[in-house]
C-alpha cells in the first residue's frame, strides 16, 4: 500500500511507536520519556499536559523533528522521520508543520509583515505578501503590519506569530505554552484566536499547556507524569 493509500485509509497524521528519551551522563541516566505510543488523526486537537519536567516539551520536539528519540519513531503523514536524516526532517517541517512558541520568536528587526512573510519567501512564494496580509488582518492586526515586534503589546506579537505558523497553511500546528507570557484576559484572546484558525485551515493541532481551561478545547488529551502517558 502507496503512502498516499495509509494516509487516506487511515486518516493518522503522527504516529509514535515506542518514543523514548533517555539523556546519559558519566554515572547516570536520567529517563526522560518512557515508551510513548500515540495516534493523532488528521484535524485533531490534542493537548499534553503535566507537571514541569514530566517531559510535554520534549515530546512535542520529538513530534516535530526537532529532537530525536533513544528509541521508536516517530512517523508523520506515513513518513518515518526518526529514520531521515536533520535536512529531511527539515524538509518535513517546511512542509507539514507549523509552530507557536510562549516566547513568540518573532525577529525584532522586521515588521510584523516582513516577520509573517518571511516563512513563505524562504519558500520562494511570490505572493508572501498578499498571503501575510491577509492573515495578519484575520488576526485582527490589520493597521499593525509596519509595526516591530518592540511596538507591539504581548498579546499583538502572539497575534503575529499565530499569523505566521499559518501562513504556510501547515497541515500540524504545534504550541508550546502558547498562552504563557499574556495576561488571563489577552490568553483568553488568543486561545479563542486559535481555536478559530484550527478550525478555518482544518489543521491538527498539538499544544502544550498547564492551562486547564486551554486543554479542554481539545478533543483530546494525554497527561505526562515522570515521562511516561498516565
Amino acid at each position: 500500500m502507496s503512502q498516499s493509500q495509509v494516509s487516506q485509509t487511515t486518516d493518522i497524521i503522527i504516529e509514535t511507536k515506542n518514543l523514548s528519551k533517555t539523556v546519559f551522563s558519566s554515572h547516570t541516566e536520567l529517563h526522560i520519556l518512557s515508551a510513548v505510543d500515540l495516534i493523532i488523526k488528521s484535524a485533531e486537537s490534542l493537548a499534553i499536559v503535566g507537571a514541569s519536567g514530566s517531559g510535554k516539551s520534549t515530546l512535542l520536539g520529538l513530534l516535530a523533528g526537532l529532537d530525536t528519540p533513544t528509541n521508536g519513531h516517530v512517523i508523520i503523514n506515513g513518513e518515518n522521520i526518526t529514520a531521515l536524516s536533520e535536512d529531511g526532517r527539515a524538509s518535513i517541517r517546511n512542509q507539514f508543520i507549523g509552530f507557536v512558541f510562549q516566547s513568540f520568536q518573532l525577529l525584532p528587526n522586521l515588521t510584523a509583515l516582513e516577520n509573517v512573510m518571511l516563512p513563505l519567501e524562504l519558500a520562494g512564494d511570490n505572493k508572501a505578501q498578499e498571503s501575510a496580509l491577509f492573515f495578519l488582518e484575520r488576526v485582527g492586526l490589520k493597521e499593525r503590519v509596519t509595526h516591530t515586534p518592540k511596538q507591539l503589546s504581548g498579546g499583538e506579537q502572539q497575534r503575529v506569530a499565530l499569523a505566521r505558523a499559518f501562513v504556510t497553511r501547515p497541515k500540524i500546528l504545534f504550541a508550546d505554552e502558547p498562552t504563557g507570557n499574556l495576561d488571563s484576559k489577552t490568553g483568553k484572546q488568543i486561545i479563542n484566536l486559535l481555536f478559530e484558525l484550527n478550525h478555518e485551515q482544518q489543521t491538527t493541532l498539538v499544544l502544550v499547556t498547564h492551562d486547564k481551561a486551554l486543554a479542554k478545547r481539545c478533543q483530546g488529551t494525554i497527561t505526562l507524569e515522570a515521562g511516561k502517558v498516565l
